[in-house]
């Protein structure tokens, strides 16, 4: 009898048995050498935890709320373009998966089925990620978010410009499925993801992204506004200052640009600067329970995940969604047992060891 994947790597092999080459590249791959993709599971790995014993962990609490949005535990589906690459039912499957754990699906504006499509499976909250191209094509986007009863918008703020995949280009990898959010409409919306390196070249950014247009999708809509690809500071302080509501500190996998430092990295300064003032994720190379904790403890509210989608999809479907996800609440609610923590929303920062080389010496959040 096959035994059922223990943990995400068995289902990274598994998913890699099973999806053709040139889609597993695609699926893995980073941008040029690909360090920033490997340095997210480094920094990570880098991180220790500091065990609290001696007291009563009997009870824990694995539920929190994501903008007062009720979420069974603090993991969600990141955005991510093309789903049915993995499995035939693409982002339907990953709305069920994510659904039956009780948490929340970031659904791309590059997805292989629609917003509407979506909506009427989804069992749990969806949010719409957008990549803004010009103020007609996100207004529109925006409109049927709300109308499908979507809780957030998710803007992508960290691609000014278009980068190609290597392993991708060297593949001559096509997305071979339409754009489902722009069905019928004219424009080319079977253009390459990567050959091209512009997974929205029917559309050009008419407008580039900049804090104006910030301002203007802020007024565009009451739903809350979330920045995806903060990675400092002080933009992550001026992200407070045009009032959005959460930032999601992420490197994009590390598919956009290389040579940057990890997510997780540059959370302390972020966390530092915000100060409580908005809600804050985590993205980019979480594949334990472990690292959803010590996300938790450097300050952040909840974290995504993005390739382990596709290796649930490519093994079992929705099914296979829901058992990555399921994986992750099972090694948390253990790691947050044996550091002595009862609550995720009260996870203390001193049960997590940073390097003397980041150049904190103190966690105060």
């Amino acid at each position: 009898m096959r035994l059922e994947p223990v943990n995400l790597a068995d289902y990274e092999a598994r998913a890699r048995l099973v999806l053709p080459y040139n889609v597993w590249n695609e699926i893995e791959s980073g941008a040029m050498d690909e360090v920033a993709t490997a340095r997210n599971r480094t920094a990570l790995n880098s991180l220790v935890l500091r065990p609290r014993l001696l007291r009563d962990v009997r009870e824990r609490d694995l539920t929190t709320s994501i903008l007062g949005t009720p979420i069974s535990f603090p993991v969600f589906v990141c955005p991510a373009g093309g789903h049915k690459i993995a499995h035939p039912e693409g982002e339907l499957d990953t709305a069920r998966g994510a659904g039956k754990s009780g948490t929340i699906m970031v659904l791309s504006t590059a997805s292989n089925y629609s917003i509407e499509e979506v909506a009427a499976v989804a069992t749990g909250p969806v949010w719409m990620q957008l990549n803004h191209r010009g103020r007609d094509l996100s207004e529109m986007l925006v409109r049927r978010a709300e109308e499908a009863g979507f809780k957030a918008i998710c803007l992508t703020v960290d691609s000014p410009i278009s980068v190609p995949q290597e392993r991708s280009v060297k593949n001559r990898y096509d997305h071979p499925y339409e754009r489902a959010n722009f069905r019928g409409m004219d424009v080319q919306t079977s253009a390459s993801v990567n050959v091209t390196g512009n997974p929205f070249a029917w559309q050009p950014q008419v407008v580039p992204i900049t804090w104006q247009e910030v301002e203007w999708l802020r007024s565009l809509t009451p739903l809350p506004l979330v920045l995806k690809g903060i990675r400092g500071p002080e933009d992550a302080l001026l992200a407070v200052e045009h009032g959005v509501d959460g930032l999601l500190v992420s490197n994009h996998g590390g598919r956009q640009v290389d040579m940057t430092l990890s997510s997780v990295e540059t959370l302390p300064e972020i966390v530092a600067t915000v100060a409580g003032r908005t809600e804050l994720y985590l993205d980019s190379g979480i594949r334990r329970g472990s690292d959803v904790l010590k996300a938790l403890a450097l300050g952040v509210r909840a974290v995504g995940i993005g390739r382990p989608l596709f290796w649930g999809l490519a093994v079992d479907g929705a099914e296979g969604v829901h058992g990555v996800l399921e994986v992750l609440r099972s090694e948390l609610d253990r790691a947050l047992a044996f550091c002595g923590q009862t609550s995720v929303s009260e996870v203390e920062s001193h049960i997590v060891g940073i390097p003397h080389d980041w150049g904190v010496t103190e966690l105060d959040f």
